[in-house]
Parts: structure tokens; C-alpha cells; sequence
């Protein structure tokens, strides 16, 4: 489904109201965009460059700060977030290459390498389930410097073997977190994200089986996790044993019917992603829908909640990480409409706009000088009392967003 027409009318708009001075030549006819200052704020590399230095032994990971102080809390590495503080270590090592000198001397893949050393033992054994996808992100990083590093290829292969265990072909899904009961299959949106390490691998290996429990799995979240508005359930209960759904439900939302803002921000990248990697139409649709709905319901301040139905009163938390893979899937969508023949350039513009709207507000909300963390006002599970922090996943895709833009020449440094 396109953009509903308040979407493109306002984002549209919008593209001539953000331009920055450089660069100012339109890239596909999009016009480049104005990003805050903090985006390349030296404060970035320093304050990772300062966790990285915190490497302990036994290995730990920062998963999310406290809400007080900003302070990081850490995590054993068998965690479904370990992988994305090495990632955001690769993420710095692309923008010494896309903003030379922005970020010190510091040598950050080899940070990256050394920070990533500890899941290996999680190849072969975890707890995480279905996030081995999550884990594998840094090695699939590290294949994007080194194609032939055998560590890297191993883990992939691995972690994509882990996940395609639990693929049930009477759902035609992967399981995400076990149940008591074994005939209670439970899929969440999240795990769209999971499905990329599947098509990495399959590229390593020709096992094309990987890209069908990928695309089998896409489909059957399109049909039973989004409803007809585009929004989407956090998780939906199949039985095991004859595939049928008997439940549409949330666990990290307000309710079974609300939007679970995260959620759906894993729905619109994971489906930009699925098109990136299969060319399938249907998965660019898909990523379209879920996208409309976003951007039509943020509020007019800007700002993200935990969950677009979360009552206003009391003042519902913000999730800045949510706004981040949100904006992040964006451009992505945004990468995506530009392969079209003819290129869908209106609708890559509108997507590209919205991202940095997402990261200006995000940025004037919640970018906090004194916190080790990037961001403040990440909601990790609203339900759990658990918001109001730093996220590193959240702080990934801050970096991740602004590196996407300047590699399009969309923005400078």
C-alpha cells in the first residue's frame, strides 16, 4: 500500500524546509538534508571510545543505563544486545572512512574485533534463541572489511544454522522465545531483524534452503502480524502441531490492540531489508504500509512514545530507540524505492525527510552531554518499569542513521 496522502503531502513539504548548505546538489533529485550539530559531536567517539576502554574480564556487554545518572548497566555476553556495541564499534570504523578525521585516530575495528571476541562461544551455545540473528551482526560487519575472515564467516554460518533450527515448516515461521507449553509457537515482530543473518549466510554457503525460511517466515508475519491499517501485533501464538494462529497479543506494549512503537520500527526496516535482499515486491509493499502507519501517527511534537495507544495521561515515555531504527529502516525503504525502474524518487524523498525529522527531534529531546550514553529517554520495556534510559541499540542506529545519509551524499559531516 502507498503512503496514505497526509504522509506524502506533509513529508513532501517538508524536503524543501531541511536543506543543508553542504552539499546542495540534489542526489537522485532529493534535495541533500540539514542534520544538528550533535550528529558528528566529538562527544561521540569519545564517549564510546570510553566504554570501550571499560573491556571487562569475564566479558561484559552495556545494554542500558540507569535513569538517573546515565550510567551503563552490563550484561553477560549470552544477552540477545551484545552484538550491537562491537556493531556500533564498526559503525565508527565506516565513519573514519565517510568523515575522515571526525573521530580520532583511535583504530575502531580493531576495537571492533576485540569487543566481538566473546560471542564466539555463544555459536554453539546460547540462550538467546532466535536473537543469534542480533549476534551476528558484528561479524556480518566485519565480512563487509574482510570477505575472507574465517572467524567471521564461521560465526555467521553458525548463528544462521542456530536460527534455521527453529524453523517449523507447518507455521512456516522460526520460533522466537520458547514456551511451557511446546505447542504454543510464539513469532514476534522483532524477529524480522533476525532474518538477515539467514541470507548472509546463504551467500557464504549456496544453501538457498536459509532464503526460503527467510522469505517463508516474511510472508507469514505480513499476513498474521500486521493488521489492515499497517500497524502490528508484538506477538502472534501459532499451534505448532497444525499451524493455525490462536492468538494476537503484546508483551512490551499498552495493550493487545495498540501499536508497540519498537515493534513496528523492527517491522519497517526488517521489510525494507527482505526487498534488499530478495527483490520480492510484495516486501517493499509490506514496508510501505507499516511505514505510513508510523509516520501518520507520530505525534505533533515529534517525539516517539513506547506506544502510539499508550494513554496520554500519565505522560506516556518517549522511545528514542524506537525512533532511531525507525529513521534508520527509512532510509533503507528510502534506498529501496530508489531501484525501482523508474526510480520512485517522490516516494525515496518523503522517506529520507521523515528519517531526519525522526533524528532532529530525537536529537533536541534527548541528546545528553553528561550520560555515557548517547541518548536519554529509551523505553526498554515500558511494562517492566524500564524506561527512561540510555539504549545501545539506540545509540546504533543515531550513528547508523547519520552514516546512511552522508554515504547517499545527503548529508556532510
Amino acid at each position: 500500500m502507498p503512503l496514505s496522502l497526509s504522509t506524502l503531502i506533509a513529508c513532501v513539504l517538508g524536503v524543501a524546509t531541511l536543506v543543508s548548505s553542504s552539499p546542495t546538489t540534489p542526489v537522485h533529485g532529493i534535495a541533500p538534508v540539514s542534520l544538528p550539530q550533535e550528529a558528528f559531536s566529538p562527544l561521540i567517539p569519545q564517549k564510546i571510545l570510553a566504554t570501550a576502554n571499560t573491556l571487562r574480564s569475564p566479558a561484559q556487554y552495556p545494554q542500558f543505563t540507569d535513569r538517573v545518572s546515565g550510567t551503563w548497566q552490563w550484561f553477560s555476553p549470552d544477552t540477545w544486545t551484545t552484538g550491537f556495541f562491537p556493531t556500533t564499534l564498526y559503525a565508527l570504523h565506516t565513519r573514519s572512512q565517510l568523515c575522515p578525521g571526525s573521530v580520532g585516530d583511535t583504530d575502531w575495528l580493531a576495537l571492533a574485533r576485540r569487543w566481538s571476541a566473546a560471542e564466539i562461544p555463544l555459536e554453539t551455545k546460547t540462550g538467546v534463541g532466535h536473537d543469534v540473528g542480533f549476534l551476528s551482526f558484528p561479524f556480518s560487519e566485519e565480512l563487509l572489511v574482510n570477505p575472507n575472515n574465517a572467524t567471521a564467516i564461521m560465526a555467521v554460518n553458525n548463528f544462521a544454522k542456530a536460527l534455521a533450527a527453529r524453523f517449523n515448516p507447518t507455521v512456516g515461521c522460526t520460533r522466537s522465545w520458547d514456551a511451557s507449553d511446546p505447542t504454543d509457537f510464539q513469532v514476534i515482530i522483532d524477529n524480522m531483524m533476525n532474518l538477515e543473518v539467514l541470507f548472509r549466510s546463504a551467500d557464504l554457503t549456496g544453501n538457498d534452503a536459509l532464503r526460503q525460511i527467510a522469505i517463508s517466515h516474511a510472508r507469514k508475519t505480513t499476513v498474521n502480524h500486521l493488521r489492515p491499517d499497517g500497524s502490528s501485533f508484538h506477538v502472534v501464538d501459532y499451534n505448532s502441531t497444525t499451524g493455525k494462529v490462536f492468538r494476537q497479543r503484546t508483551s512490551q506494549g499498552f495493550a493487545d490492540s495498540s501499536t508497540w512503537t519498537r515493534g513496528q520500527a523492527w517491522g519497517i526496516y526488517g521489510f525494507a531489508n527482505m526487498h534488499r535482499n530478495t527483490g520480492m515486491p510484495e516486501f517493499l509493499q509490506t514496508a510501505r504500509h507499516m511505514a505510513s502507519f508510523f509516520l501518520d501517527h507520530i505525534p505533533a511534537n515529534g517525539i516517539v512514545p513506547w506506544d502510539f495507544n499508550a494513554p496520554l495521561n500519565p505522560p506516556r515515555p518517549a522511545d528514542t530507540s524506537a525512533s532511531m531504527i525507525a529513521a534508520t529502516g527509512l532510509i533503507l525503504l528510502a534506498q529501496e524505492e530508489l531501484k525501482q525502474k523508474p526510480e520512485n524518487t517522490t516516494g525515496a524523498a518523503v522517506y529520507i525527510q521523515a528519517a531526519a525529522d525522526l533524528f532532529k527531534k530525537t536529537t533536541d529531546l534527548a541528546w545528553n552531554p553528561s550520560w555515557q550514553s548517547l541518548l536519554s529517554n529509551g523505553t526498554v520495556n515500558n511494562p517492566a518499569q524500564n524506561n527512561l534510559t540510555g539504549i545501545v541499540y539506540g545509540d546504533y542506529y543515531y550513528i547508523r542513521t547519520a552514516n546512511e545519509l552522508v554515504a547517499m551524499g545527503l548529508a556532510s559531516c
